[in-house]
């Protein structure tokens, strides 16, 4: 597995003082990006043949989250390649080597050219070393949606929120969805299924709906009510 150490910085932390679940999931992410490359696969060769790698789904499970100033090690490994679909789970330890947090996820890579699914190129295949899924509860990639749901405030999307891809990062749909919740929960289960790619200026409009055994369900819709991003969070019960 391929991992690196970080430290858990202020700017990352919640009104709790711990890691907030949004900046776990950019370790995740950038994990996986540095990973790509240091096998030189990384965002200068996807770019020279034309590719880009898509999020399809997220699924991120939280023992606990680290404190300011916690030392971890964040690590990723693909397990699985399918056509132009990729799966890759990650890990997040403490510094006795105890899991902290763990996650799937599941990959397209598109052309950029016409926007249609490619297979990995055999260099790809090469240095990408496949192994052995996680030890972790696998959820459903679809996620069921709710008969009702409350229309919050829309949400136009800034240079902020996009990446070198031109699009909303996939991160940022996960931020937008915690901020259209009423309240600030601690979220032990992130899943994310992504439907339709959004561009700068384009408008985001999130519905919510919270079930009674702690779920909060979050439906971000374009203006014409095509559905862009559906994330359920799973609230920690005490």
């Amino acid at each position: 597995m391929y991992t690196f150490d970080s430290r858990i910085r202020y700017s990352e932390l919640d009104e709790t003082g711990h890691l907030k679940i949004e900046a776990l999931l950019d370790y995740f992410q950038d994990c996986s990006t540095f990973h790509s490359e240091d096998l030189g696969l990384g965002v200068e060769y996807l770019k020279k043949q034309n590719m880009v790698w898509v999020m399809s789904a997220w699924q991120i499970v939280v023992e606990r989250y680290p404190k300011l100033g916690e030392t971890v090690t964040i690590g990723t490994a693909p397990y699985s390649f399918k056509g132009f679909v990729g799966q890759r789970n990650f890990l997040m330890t403490d510094v006795k080597g105890k899991r902290l947090a763990c996650a799937n996820t599941v990959w397209g890579l598109i052309s950029t050219e016409n926007g249609k699914p490619v297979r990995l190129t055999e260099e790809m295949r090469e240095k990408y070393i496949l192994e052995p899924p996680i030890e972790m509860t696998y959820a459903s990639r679809k996620i069921h949606l709710p008969e009702d749901a409350k229309r919050k405030e829309s949400v136009q999307i800034r240079a902020h929120h996009l990446d070198t891809n031109h699009h909303v990062n996939n991160g940022q749909y996960v931020k937008i969805a915690m901020d259209s919740l009423s309240e600030k929960c601690r979220i032990k289960q992130l899943r994310a299924e992504y439907k339709k790619q959004m561009f700068l200026n384009d408008i985001l409009v999130p519905y919510v709906s919270d079930t009674q055994d702690g779920r909060h369900i979050v439906i971000l819709k374009d203006e014409e009510e095509n559905i862009c991003c559906i994330v359920e969070l799973q609230e920690e019960r005490k």
